[in-house]
């Protein structure tokens, strides 16, 4: 059965495997051995010791338990921008206008910020291709909610997600061939990788300091800012459901969108509760997200009857999965907004 956990170091192997089936083009699951050792050696330390908003980083696995084998790793970075500048484009309008000349103009510009510091950032979500079916993907996102709201002392009171911007078929970013090659004078992937490896000073020193009007890109470049890559596509649609917009703000790399939430606002944050064993078997039938309020020993998963073998079907195994006494209470939501619910 699929259930989810805080990672240890001793997954470390496993997540290389993981970051590797990739393909690349993560920035937070880079497929660089030293890297994610720094990485889980930095979340197994948050796991044992954060006990308020601060840099931390959680980190998530998700686990077949029939074959042992991890399939799956999602993040929150409790504080994001504390050690080093967290920069994005904010897209904006700069208005040119003479009276005299009676000319009246609108330009878009980008302009580099670092407004995101101190929000907390979901991150690092991959889920292995043989596993992208029977609802896997939500619970590999939505478990990470599910730890927030048990948890809201460890976050911030805003949480963003940094999408994957759009890539042509042969992997090329169309914005980064119209604007950041000309700064920086290295290939796309290189620069995603130093950024992946926490490189990030150099963008700093050479992105240019003013607001950048978007007319002097060329269309391929302006038409794709705010557009997620194909693959981001219903990870997207699952945070918009959840409360998540886009704000104005674009990756600087590749123009993928920041999508954001006041914690507080995100259905399955604020609409999740403690419940018994009794109070939960009473919600069989709907999909739900269930997960143990253990600190340390979190684990989350779903119950679907209809999906027998991949989750538990009853209380009599979702339980002892979760790790939970009969008379311990799980936190849970129903793992979808109803339909025709737009509160």
């Amino acid at each position: 059965m699929l259930v989810v956990r805080l990672a240890q170091l001793q997954d470390l192997q496993a997540i290389v495997e993981l970051a590797q089936s990739s393909g690349g083009g993560l920035t937070n699951l880079p497929a660089d051995e030293p890297t994610l050792l720094r990485k889980l050696s930095h979340a197994v330390t948050t796991h044992q010791n954060l006990t308020s908003h601060a840099d931390g980083l959680f980190w998530f696995v998700l686990e077949d338990t029939d074959t042992q084998k991890l399939v799956g790793v999602s993040g929150i970075e409790s504080a994001i921008g504390m050690d080093q500048a967290c920069y994005t484009y904010r897209v904006s309008t700069i208005v040119h206008s003479s009276k005299t000349l009676d000319v009246y103009h609108q330009f878009p510009t980008l302009f580099l910020t670092s407004d995101h510091s101190g929000a907390s950032e979901l991150c690092s979500l991959y889920l292995h291709p043989q596993y992208r079916h029977s609802k896997a993907g939500a619970l590999l996102s939505k478990c990470r909610f599910l730890f927030m709201a048990q948890y809201p002392q460890l976050f911030a009171e805003k949480i963003i997600a940094e999408l994957r911007g759009y890539l042509d078929d042969e992997g090329t970013s169309p914005f980064w061939e119209g604007l950041g090659r000309h700064f920086f004078d290295i290939e796309f992937s290189q620069a995603d990788y130093l950024t992946a490896l926490n490189q990030k000073q150099f963008i700093a020193e050479l992105m240019p300091r003013y607001p950048f009007y978007t007319r002097f890109l060329p269309d391929s470049a302006r038409e794709v800012i705010g557009k997620v890559h194909r693959e981001t596509a219903p990870a997207k649609k699952l945070l918009e459901n959840e409360g998540f917009r886009y704000e104005g703000c674009v990756d600087i790399f590749d123009a993928g969108p920041t999508l954001e939430c006041y914690v507080n606002r995100v259905r399955a944050i604020r609409d999740s509760y403690l419940a018994s064993r009794i109070q939960v078997e009473a919600l069989q039938g709907y999909p739900l997200l269930v997960c143990n309020p253990d600190r340390t020993e979190f684990r989350c998963t779903l119950l679907m009857p209809d999906n027998a073998g991949v989750y538990p079907a009853d209380m009599d195994q979702l339980w002892p999965l979760l790790r939970l006494e009969p008379t311990d209470k799980a936190r849970c939501i129903v793992l979808n907004r109803e339909p025709g619910h737009h509160g």
